[in-house]
């Protein structure tokens, strides 16, 4: 009778063991709970608070593409216009900007209306004009307001020249920043009072490491074998000298 038992006990063992196997098996394999870590938002300076009530969803900015932020921004509607082919269907650069990570500095409509009569109407009518108008306005890099200051070539070609830091910003001396380090996925956005001209762009900083003294400081210099030439005073004795005289005695 105890064989029996303890032979009975050891199958229903195994079988509780065979049973609890797949159950670990499936606690194992469910998935991971999803992260809830969150990209941290850029501080925002300048008057902003126009700006957030006119956005009130502007934290959900960080997730989307600058030309989409750009377009739920009522304050700069005539330049998502011009980025987007709605000022000329034939100029529309949203996907290049799209392609970050940029600054963008944006006009705002009151900008746009402070153009001389008739500039507005003239960039609408010259695609390669709007084009160079939308392309100065950004650079490459991802800067908050902190850091965006100095002098860096814009996507036109021409530079750009901003000064000053967080709440007191200005770009190329006429420009002053509204508000600025505007989230987007791959842009930081600052909205400015004063359209820019590419053609009062500031002059181009000389790259370092190009100047006279540098170059000449580290070519080499070619030894020559030939002997200096003698002062032009002293050339007639020593020809003189290479010649005897006339009574000077022969062997």
């Amino acid at each position: 009778m105890k064989t029996r038992k303890s032979t009975l006990g050891a199958v229903l063992g195994v079988a509780a063991i065979a049973v609890s196997l797949p159950l670990s098996v499936t606690a194992y394999a469910e998935p991971a709970e999803p992260s809830t870590v969150e990209t941290p938002l850029p501080n925002l300076e300048g008057d902003c608070d126009p700006f957030r009530a006119a956005v009130p969803t502007w934290k959900t900015f960080i997730n989307q593409p600058v030309s989409q932020v750009l377009a739920q921004i009522p304050d700069i509607s005539t330049f998502s216009s011009a980025i987007s082919g709605g000022l000329n269907p034939a100029v529309n650069v949203a996907s290049v900007l799209d392609n970050g990570p940029y600054v963008v500095f944006a006009p705002t409509n009151e900008a746009f209306a402070k153009l001389p009569a008739g500039q507005l109407d003239a960039l609408k009518a010259d695609p390669a004009a709007l084009t160079d108008l939308d392309y100065y306005h950004v650079f490459l890099g991802l800067l908050g307001p902190g850091d965006v200051k100095g002098q860096r070539a814009t996507q036109q070609g021409a530079e750009i020249k901003v000064e000053g830091t967080n709440g007191d910003i200005k770009v190329n001396d006429t420009a002053k920043v509204i508000c600025g380090g505007i989230p987007a996925a791959n842009a930081r956005i600052y909205l400015i009072d004063t359209v820019l001209d590419p053609a009062a762009a500031p002059d181009a900083i000389t790259p370092s490491g190009t100047s006279t003294t540098s170059t000449t400081s580290t070519t080499p210099t070619t030894p020559t074998t030939e002997p200096a030439p003698l002062p032009a005073e002293e050339a007639p004795a020593a020809a003189a000298a290479d010649i005897p005289a006339a009574d000077a005695p022969i062997g």
